[in-house]
């Protein structure tokens, strides 16, 4: 395995972080045709998609999980990850309530009144992978934000293994938080069942949760009848190193993200050229005791980069251009560069926060822009499942004030029956 190497004056380095994105025409046609399916087949069309794509066989009796299911699951999972799950809980929780906001109105002088009106939205579904792994995680960061924020009904979706069963620490993570409505379903046909609604499972407001391709590309596809939380794709990490950092932790921590998938991109950015070589020694040494090593060691040959810079200014500046989903700072004195990034999704200080701290137990949500699109997008927050409704009381001496000039504005724009609404009031 040979990890490409980039200095900043490199044309090829462009050219890589330019890389063409997934050609989409092969997956569009086909979810294209799981959406006909769902929209005029509705449950049969969801279990006919689960019994092609998962091998499972569910029918309205097995498709929502039963009370008997989450018991069984319990049985299933030890007492310290029963220990572990609740810590996260809790970390997670205390984080996304610090985020809460509080509707407000100011009167001025003139007795008018302005403000803002803050609602949770009344159902979100939320998406969180399956099949033959587990991922309870998702669960909380995608439950746990909405539950903060108010939000009335949450129904959850999951694919199942080809016996039609759950994932057991899925399950008991559900259960552990309270969630009650979960369905068997994954893919494509999931995002269109939330969506659009099926005889057994209600419309929702907003899907949140990432997927594979095939899930984002239904995301796309209904957003305008639903809201989404966002369109994610594969894994990124960009490590910023100095020479103090432990080439062992950036081996470590670039791996961590090319094991998501061959598709993830695990980038380290220097100005101390031995330290590449020493870390791609160690990814060597330690790849080999991985139980993914074949994932990571294609992610890392096809997408892994390690680049060398000048100093850690134009490091940041590399950071900033690519603006990576998460963004580690492996260097002795991570505050001090900390004004210099502008772009990331999640940024990790110091040799002591690997990424998987966030992923897990640190309490911010892991649901993170990717693809360079923290340029301009957040993380999953209580905002996602938030809508926002303005306030406006006129008095009557603050209308006549204003009345002329709004008049003036809405002639200007051509609208006489704008205008005429204050016009009226005037002559009253």
């Amino acid at each position: 395995m040979q990890i490409k190497r980039f200095n900043t004056s490199s044309g090829d380095l462009k050219a890589f972080l330019a890389e063409e994105a997934l050609d989409l025409s092969v997956y569009q046609s086909r979810v294209a045709e799981i959406a006909d399916r769902v929209r005029s087949q509705g449950d049969r069309g969801i279990f006919d998609c689960t019994y092609r794509f998962d091998g499972a066989t569910i029918d309205t009796r097995t498709f929502r999980v039963s009370e008997q299911e989450i018991e069984e699951a319990w049985d299933q999972v030890d007492d310290d990850y029963v220990i572990a799950l609740r810590k996260a809980i809790d970390n997670i929780t205390l984080f996304h309530q610090k985020q809460l906001k509080n509707s407000w109105m100011e009167p001025d002088a003139k007795g008018n009144i302005l403000g803002q009106l803050y609602r949770p939205l009344r159902r979100v579904g939320i998406y969180v992978p399956g099949g033959t792994a587990a991922y309870p995680s998702s669960v909380l960061m995608n439950a746990l934000p909405a539950m903060v924020a108010g939000v009335e009904e949450i129904a959850m979706v999951s694919p199942p293994d080809r016996y039609g069963r759950m994932n057991p620490y899925t399950l008991v993570a559900a259960a552990e938080i309270g969630l009650k409505e979960i369905y068997k379903m994954g893919g494509a046909q999931a995002i269109f069942g939330l969506a659009w609604g099926t005889e057994t499972v209600p419309k929702v407001d907003l899907i949140s949760g990432p997927g594979n391709i095939y899930v984002t590309l239904a995301k796309k596809m209904v957003y305008g009848d639903v809201d989404i939380d966002m369109l994610a794709g594969p894994s990124e990490i960009l490590i910023i190193a100095d020479h103090m950092a432990n080439p062992v932790y950036l081996g470590a921590d670039m791996m961590s993200q090319a094991e998501h998938d061959v598709l993830a991109r695990s980038i380290l950015v220097t100005y101390d050229p031995d330290l590449l070589d020493r870390v791609e020694e160690e990814i060597k040494r330690q790849v080999k005791d991985l139980s993914r090593r074949e994932t990571i060691e294609k992610s890392l040959a096809e997408h892994g980069a390690l680049i060398l810079v000048k100093d850690l200014q134009e490091a940041c500046q590399v950071a900033n251009a690519i603006a990576p989903e998460h963004l580690e700072l492996m260097v002795d004195k991570p505050f001090e560069i900390l004004s210099q990034i502008r772009n990331a999704g999640a940024i990790f200080l110091g040799s002591n926060t690997p990424e998987p701290v966030g992923d897990y137990m640190a309490g911010p949500n892991h649901i993170l822009p990717t693809g360079g699109t923290a340029k301009f997008y957040s993380p999953v927050t209580v905002d996602t499942f938030t809508k926002a409704s303005s306030i406006i009381y006129y008095s009557q001496a603050g209308m006549e004030d204003d009345a002329d000039d709004i008049i003036k504005l809405a002639q200007v724009e051509g609208l006489t029956a704008h205008a005429n609404c204050l016009q009226v009031r005037k002559e009253r």
